[in-house]
């Protein structure tokens, strides 16, 4: 059965990427992580790919004098291991709108609200503070636009009152883990089928 080749791209621990190796364990599973690559070196991660047999790559943005010359390494990198699929799984660099559109409709990022609301950083702390009852996270398409690509999947969870960022955050994440999946697969299965016709 043909998998799509997919790259996980991470700065931190990596939660999310875990939970796309552990789907992809799953023989019928249409996505193959191929290969794991960080902007960050400490990034834990990148231990985590190793000891579970996936190729673990550093490009470290601080490494090259400007952000076209990292994203050229990325990119080289990611063609390099012939990547169908990239994933972004907490990946903290904004990414260039010709990076960007050379990936055009593969490239997917798991964002911790409801998108359209809340883009950006510091979600948890933004739906507390506007006291919205409901929030959660969504999978979009990557496009130039931050956080502004078409929305895959979504989740919900309800705010409770005594809710902090943290709190809220841990059932968001618990959520994050479900449909990042779901959604790989989603776009996984599309570009199998593309490659057919």
């Amino acid at each position: 059965m043909r998998r799509a080749r997919t790259a996980v791209l991470i700065s931190g621990r990596g939660s999310n990427m875990m939970a796309l190796v552990n789907a992809a364990r799953e023989a019928a599973y249409p996505a193959e992580i191929v290969c794991v690559v960080s902007n960050k070196a400490d990034a834990r991660g990148l231990e985590f790919a190793a000891a579970n047999g996936i190729p673990a790559r550093l490009i470290d943005h601080k490494a090259y004098a400007t952000r076209d010359a990292f994203e050229a390494a990325l990119d080289a990198c990611l063609r390099a291991m012939k990547v169908e699929v990239i994933a972004l799984a907490g990946f903290m660099r904004v990414l260039t709108a010709g990076f960007i559109s050379s990936w055009d409709g593969r490239m997917i990022n798991i964002h911790p609200s409801l998108l359209p609301a809340y883009k950006g950083l510091h979600t948890h702390e933004r739906a507390l503070a506007d006291g919205a009852k409901v929030h959660g996270c969504s999978v979009h398409l990557v496009t130039p636009e931050l956080d502004g690509g078409p929305i895959l999947l979504q989740a919900e969870v309800p705010v409770l009152a005594d809710d902090t960022p943290e709190t809220l955050g841990a059932r968001v994440l618990e959520q994050e883990h479900r449909i990042y999946p779901q959604a790989l697969s989603l776009l996984a299965t599309r570009i199998i089928s593309e490659d057919k016709t």
